[in-house]
């Protein structure tokens, strides 16, 4: 998992700092926007993202019809710009379809903990002892396990599918993001105008809206931005393995899968779902460390 120690000081910064919270956003922009590489990961980011909205006019051909009569095609044959899989079928077309189905696997789950974490954490960081207890104590027996073989053995007992994999992974992301939500929450309840809202007979589900959800989103949101590329690759892995997205559907982990006996006959064509997926993670993972270091108010403007 990503650094949670790094997230967790990214809490309440506009407030605990006395800067309105206009102006610090606005720092916030300009730093990410002199960031180079946080700016490029960015663009090519919203690259993938638009090729996989618009697939079915940037794809040349359709991603599930094949023709043996060309099948494992190099790259850069006439009329198949990346060449052709074990079956004939389009690299380029299943990889621009392929987005879809990996970006959806790998955000949904995020999303899913991000919502859930975040409501649990908020529960854990602003009830009783009892509460926080019972709550962080089933995160730690999740912890118990590593994330890939938690993964694993879900999607093991409940089958393959699109459904499962997300189910599956959102169990998996749900225990960090409780600990960093909760870790953030009992930071932000220690200052002085949370303390003022309880002196004013403020009801919790006030203070917890107006005091303390805006100033723990930033920290829970960097750290799902974190959890993003992680998922791509678990929800990859699922699929090289057969638990996750089922053939013939387009994706990258099972076009991978599918590609892996052709390694010594066309490496290249071979290694193109693995670099989709590499390029993606990355890319989300830089994305998280710039927003994370531009959030950091004890840096220089």
């Amino acid at each position: 998992m990503a650094d949670i120690a790094a997230v967790q000081r990214i809490a309440a910064p506009e407030v605990a700092e006395g800067i309105a919270p206009r102006g610090y956003w606005r720092t916030v922009a300009g730093r990410v926007r002199r960031d180079r590489l946080t700016v490029t990961a960015g663009a090519i980011l919203l690259a993938i993202v638009l090729l996989a909205i618009f697939a079915p006019w940037a794809a040349t051909h359709d991603p599930l019809q094949g023709d043996i009569l060309h099948r494992l095609e190099p790259v850069g044959t006439p009329g198949h710009l990346l060449g052709t899989d074990e079956t004939g079928r389009d690299i380029w077309s299943r990889l621009v379809y392929g987005g879809r189905l990996s970006l959806f696997c790998g955000l949904s789950p995020v999303l899913l903990a991000t919502i859930i974490g975040g409501v649990l954490g908020l529960l854990a960081g602003m009830g009783g002892r009892l509460l926080n207890s019972l709550i962080m104590r089933i995160c730690d027996v999740f912890y118990a396990f590593p994330s890939v073989l938690l993964a694993i053995a879900i999607c093991g007992v409940i089958g393959a599918g699109i459904a499962n994999t997300i189910l599956s992974l959102t169990v998996v992301f749900i225990p960090p993001l409780v600990r960093v939500t909760e870790s953030l929450t009992r930071q932000v309840r220690s200052r002085d105008f949370v303390e003022a809202a309880r002196a004013s007979a403020a009801p919790l589900h006030a203070i917890i809206r107006h005091q303390i959800l805006p100033n723990v989103l930033g920290g829970m949101l960097v750290y799902a931005t974190s959890l993003v590329g992680i998922s791509i690759i678990l929800s990859a892995g699922l699929s090289f393995l057969g638990l996750g997205v089922t053939p013939p559907a387009a994706e990258w982990g099972l076009m991978l899968n599918a590609l892996r006996q052709a390694i010594f006959v066309e490496p290249t064509v071979a290694a193109l779902p693995g670099v989709a997926i590499v390029i993606t993670s990355l890319c989300f993972n830089l994305l998280s460390d710039g927003l994370r270091s531009a959030m950091d108010v004890k840096l220089p403007s």
